[in-house]
This record gives C-alpha cells, sequence and structure tokens, in this order.
C-alpha cells in the first residue's frame, strides 16, 4: 500500500478514445485524483463517476485533475464516460495485477479486478491521502476531496 508522503508509482493504461494514460504524469502539476474502479457493472462505481463528473467545475476551480482506470475494456468504458458525460481521463484494459502490484489495491481473483481504491496527490505527485477497500464500499466522494483540498491550501 502506499503512504502519504511517497510518490505515486508510473502506471500506464490505454484511454478511452485513443492514446494512453499515463500517471501521475497525466495530473503533474495540479492536485490530482486518480480513482481505481470495479468496473461499469459496480453501481457503487456508477455513483462515484457520477460525482466526480459533476463536481467538475468546482474541482477545476481549486485546481484539481482527476482520472479514473478499471479493468473493463473501451467499448464497456467508453459507454460508461459517454453516459456521464465524464470529462476526465479514463483508462480502460488495466492488468489488475499489474496495477495492484505498483499501488496495492486489493483485486477480485475471478473474475479478476481491481477494488475500489482512490488516491489524492499533491501537485508534485506525491501521496496526501490513500483510501483502499476491500469491497464494494468505501471510496473517494468529490465534496470531500474538494474540502481537503481547500484545507491543505488554507494552512500551508
Amino acid at each position: 500500500m502506499l503512504h502519504n508522503g511517497e510518490s505515486f508509482p508510473e502506471l500506464e493504461v490505454p484511454a478511452v478514445g485513443g492514446g494512453r494514460l499515463l500517471l501521475p504524469s497525466a495530473l503533474a502539476g495540479s492536485w490530482g485524483v486518480v480513482l481505481l474502479y470495479r468496473g461499469a457493472w459496480c453501481p457503487y462505481c456508477h455513483a462515484q463517476l457520477a460525482d466526480f463528473g459533476r463536481a467538475s467545475d468546482t474541482l477545476t476551480e481549486l485546481g484539481i485533475k482527476v482520472a479514473a482506470l478499471s479493468v473493463d475494456d473501451e467499448e464497456t468504458s467508453a459507454a460508461l464516460v459517454e453516459k456521464y458525460r465524464l470529462g476526465f481521463p479514463v483508462g480502460h484494459s488495466a492488468d489488475a495485477a499489474k496495477v495492484s502490484a505498483s499501488v496495492g489495491a486489493y483485486t477480485n481473483q475471478d473474475p479478476p479486478y481491481l477494488q475500489s481504491t482512490g488516491f489524492v496527490l499533491a501537485p508534485a505527485g506525491t501521496v496526501v491521502t490513500a483510501l483502499y477497500s476491500s469491497g464494494a464500499i468505501g471510496r473517494l466522494v468529490a465534496d470531500d476531496v474538494a474540502g481537503l483540498v481547500r484545507y491543505i491550501t488554507s494552512h500551508s
């Protein structure tokens, strides 16, 4: 598991719409949120992604960039992006075992997928907070991330 103050490791997965999602590079210089979600079949993941999508204006005003990824294929991931009109990059076809080995996320073995895991990163790419879930519930929400960044920036 990653601890506060550690550098977020480099992850690279295909991005919905083409190209590659490179983390933490895609968030460099900004506060960052990395969301690992279980898959498009998970109603809690829908709620979390929709929440971050709705909070886009607030997050942008605070200088917070968001990226998400899962093991879902591109077609499934693209449908989720379209459904919630997500304006942040979403990666697909992640190798659950490799991502887990890099960041310590819990996984499901059969079928293989990542359990919900969220990270808030400082502009330098270091972990400010990490939230690991071993099941369906327990995940970052946009209001909490916005509040955390407001608190940190006002007390720096």
